[in-house]
């Protein structure tokens, strides 16, 4: 019996794997009568605990998936989008501490707590009611996309439309072979552009799906939905250790069946180019250089700050050393993505580079193709308990923005019940959002994109409120309007207007077909006549670089600019601009209340206690003398800046980190070395 190409015993794992995570959620509903036990497990979690919920959090399948079409698209250096977090890891052991030690239940509650701001406050919650969307969205498309290419129609029920639409992929790789040996006669050359210009609108598919994507995502939101709304933070750390073994094991199976089926190891040096294998790339072209992989970084660093679900995990640690303790399992996950990069590299071989109509397809076309009856529904299995791992962590942390920074502003006498009760009704219209937000969503470059920036402008703000005494809440105020406004609103919806899509000079096209020196996607405003004026293409996401342009109004010459250099200017703008509003509002307008934040950066240099009555009198003696601490900033008792001298724990675990960053980069590079024969 099959379902498409799905065997029933696969379908037979998929169930037992929701059966077993409902029942887990079931079990976990005894502790969640109060809020804090239902968002943050009673701070109960120690380190195993920790592990679990860092890495299931970190590892969402929507990184393998993208990992493995960006290095099947770029080779190696397409790792770099997810692999620069490597270099994180030794920040991880500082940021996990602060959410600790704030001692607040939602990061909402920071900028009450620093600001005495409510207005603030509220906005950070709604912003990330809607971020999560994204997210969520996010998480609902890898599932989709990797179900989807597992479940294809067999070719007698195609439709007249899908037939021409596979059989007219079909005939652009063979015109794109031809043209590499030999040059293509006019009418083939016509012939070829024509079809590449058809592709990059989205009318070309390599396969033919069985798989009902609305139907898909109302399943899987409702069993994540009845998890998390039975258990809470205590359900989503219970199920973390069930989910952590299936992510393993998803990003285990494609590589030793892919590499038995391209003819073993030595098959990567002859099947795939020489160059897919040099981690750092070339210097032009699309590849990454050390300057984009420190924007990247620059950028991750920045976004992470502002996340919702920071403090749920780092808050629900019994310690600090518990809260410490996640970072190794976020190390776990930068081992899988060199897994995922292989399995990107082994699908160049089997499918040759561009032999796939839709690259982030390729994870599930490589199931489809490698994997027997069972293990196909390991590997759906795996990928929707990673993707439902970090789903589940992000809607338990907009619920609670939503009971107590939303609602408790409005009605702040309800009791702790009907808190659960409405934190509850909130994950489910959250993840009835990301369902609709899913259906919008375009290619993975564009969503990582959106994923990588658009946590930006209250990042920005939550560190600077770590690191500097003198930042301001109407500095903050302006940071997340001036940030959200360059470089989320207008990059995304300029091209929904025609004055600026159809503009000659903003659609023009650069040297790599299909992309503009502005626009992600340009195509020619008439498919049929190769001669007409380039326009921004009709896509769900097609991103306009104001970065950029803004850059080329001040006068840099972007046009001359490769690709990459592109690319790279429009992360250290959105990783610096926040930054700079913030010092320079902050300077121009009146401090908070001295009062406040000599308490709040108290708070912030005490130890969590070990147990509730060290905690308690550790707090007290703070609240009695603020500045007890301040003796251990690194630039004196009278600085601004809060960056305190280190202990020995802070040092060793640094270096520590830092060695085995260095490690996991050098194993990745001594494989890549290996896998070239080099």
């Amino acid at each position: 019996m099959r379902f498409g190409s799905l065997h029933f015993l696969d379908i037979l794992v998929v169930l037992a794997y929701l059966a077993a995570v409902i029942w887990i959620g079931r079990r976990a509903a005894a502790g969640t009568n109060s809020e804090e036990g239902f968002f943050l497990a009673g701070r109960k979690l120690g380190k195993l605990y920790q592990f679990f919920l860092n890495f299931g959090n970190a590892t969402e399948p929507q990184g393998a998936v993208s990992t493995a079409s960006f290095v099947y698209q770029q080779g190696a250096p397409g790792a770099w989008l997810s692999f620069q977090t490597v270099f994180m890891n030794p920040y991880f052991w500082f940021m996990n501490v602060w959410f600790r030690r704030v001692r607040l239940t939602t990061v909402s509650d920071l900028f009450e707590d620093r600001y005495a701001s409510k207005g603030l406050s509220l906005f950070y919650a709604i912003f990330q009611i809607l971020v999560a969307c994204v997210f969520l969205g996010f998480g609902n498309v890898t599932a989709y996309k990797i179900a989807s290419s597992l479940v294809v129609k067999q070719e007698v029920q195609w439709t007249a439309p899908e037939r021409a639409a596979v059989e007219g992929y079909r005939e652009m790789k063979a015109l794109e072979k031809q043209a590499a040996v030999t040059p293509l006669a006019p009418e083939a050359k016509l012939k070829l552009d024509t079809l590449r210009d058809r592709n990059a609108r989205g009318e070309l598919r390599s396969y033919v799906t069985v798989l009902n994507d609305i139907l898909f995502y109302t399943i899987f939101t409702i069993v994540v939905g009845t998890y998390i709304v039975l258990g809470g933070m205590a359900a989503a750390a219970l199920n973390e250790g069930l989910q952590s073994v299936l992510i393993i094991v998803f990003s285990l199976l494609l590589i030793p069946t892919g590499l038995h089926a391209i003819g073993g190891w030595g098959a990567l040096a002859q099947k795939v180019p020489q160059e897919m294998f040099n981690l750092f790339g070339s210097a032009g072209g699309a590849q990454f250089t050390a300057w984009s992989l420190g924007g990247i970084l620059l950028v991750s660093i920045v976004q992470n700050g502002g996340l919702s679900h920071n403090m749920g995990i780092c808050g629900s640690a019994k310690n600090e050393m518990a809260a410490r303790s996640g970072v190794s399992g976020t190390y776990l996950k930068r081992l899988m993505i060199i897994l995922w990069a292989f399995a990107g590299l082994i699908a160049v071989a089997m499918f040759g580079a561009g032999g796939l109509s839709d690259p982030d397809a390729v994870w599930g076309t490589m199931s489809n193709q490698l994997l027997g009856t069972g293990l196909v529904g390991l590997m759906l299995a795996g990928v929707i308990a990673g993707t439902m791992s970090t789903l589940a962590a992000k809607a338990l942390a907009i619920s609670s923005l939503f009971v107590r920074n939303v609602y408790r502003q409005i009605w702040p006498d309800i009791s702790q019940e009907q808190g659960v009760f409405y934190a509850r009704c909130t994950i489910v219209v959250v993840l009835i959002l990301g369902t609709v937000a899913a259906t919008l969503m375009g290619s993975f470059y564009d969503i990582v994109n959106i994923v990588l920036t658009v946590n930006i402008p209250f990042g920005a703000a939550v560190l600077l409120t770590y690191w500097w005494r003198r930042v301001t809440g109407p500095a903050v105020w302006a940071c997340v309007i001036l940030s959200t406004l360059v470089i989320l609103v207008v990059p995304w919806t300029a091209s929904k207007f025609d004055a600026v899509a159809h503009s000659a000079e903003l659609a023009q096209p650069s040297t790599k077909p299909g992309t503009g020196v502005y626009f992600s996607k340009v195509v020619h405003s008439d498919p049929n006549d190769l001669t007409s004026p380039y326009i921004a293409a009709p896509a769900r996401t097609n991103r306009f670089n104001f970065e950029v342009w803004l850059l080329g109004q001040a006068g840099v010459d972007v046009v001359a600019l490769t690709p990459t250099q592109r690319f790279t200017a429009q992360f250290f703008f959105d990783g610096l601009f926040p930054f700079a509003v913030l010092i320079v509002v902050s300077l121009l307008t009146k401090p908070t209340d001295p009062a406040r934040v000599a308490l709040f950066y108290g708070k912030m240099k005490t130890p969590v206690g070990d147990t509730p009555e060290l905690e308690a009198a550790a707090m007290e003696e703070t609240r009695r003398n603020p500045g007890r601490f301040d003796d251990t900033k690194l630039l004196g008792r009278n600085s601004w800046w809060e960056f305190c001298r280190w202990d020995k724990t802070d040092t060793i675990g640094f270096l520590a980190c830092c060695a085995l960053s260095g490690s996991i980069v050098g194993l990745f590079l001594f494989l890549l070395n290996l896998a070239s024969g080099a």
